[in-house]
């Protein structure tokens, strides 16, 4: 039995780190060659994170959309599918050459969460509070579980 030393991910002997240089290599090529934009010129896009959760009578979706205001998000649902749309937008001053470091995204995203279990559309309700959009889906009356009580004779 061979005793085999081992290499966090990025460290010299680490076999994918050259299979993604490669890879990034041979993207830029047929970028250029094609004549597209590197992905530093490409509006980057983002999503935002979401949770979603089932309680006895309802089904919960939570998502992350700091510095947004209320107008800047859009919500629909279309059958079994509940799609988060917005923009946040660049609101700086300062000009990209003086920036050291960007690490939030701006731009449009899209989010199209398949519904897990049947809602009723007509009574669904959202909040928006401290970047936190919260919607309550309720469940329909045929799925939603009751509590049966037993009568002892």
């Amino acid at each position: 039995m061979a005793l085999v030393r081992f290499r966090p991910l990025g460290t010299a002997l680490d076999p994918f780190r050259d299979v993604s240089d490669i890879q990034s290599e041979v993207n830029r090529l047929f970028d250029g060659f094609f004549g597209r934009q590197s992905q530093s010129q490409v509006e980057r896009v983002w999503a935002p994170a979401v949770d979603m959760y089932e309680t006895k009578d309802e089904l919960v979706v939570a998502a992350e959309l700091p510095g947004l205001s209320e107008k800047d998000i859009q919500l629909s649902i279309g059958g079994d599918m509940l799609t988060l749309r917005g923009e946040r937008a660049w609101q700086h001053e300062t000009k990209q050459e003086n920036y050291y470091r960007g690490e939030r995204w701006f731009g449009k995203f899209e989010r199209s969460l398949p519904l897990p279990i049947p809602i009723q559309a007509d009574k669904i309700k959202a909040s928006y509070r401290d970047g936190v959009l919260t919607v309550r889906l309720p469940k329909a009356e045929d799925i939603k579980s009751r509590d049966i009580k037993i009568d002892i004779a």
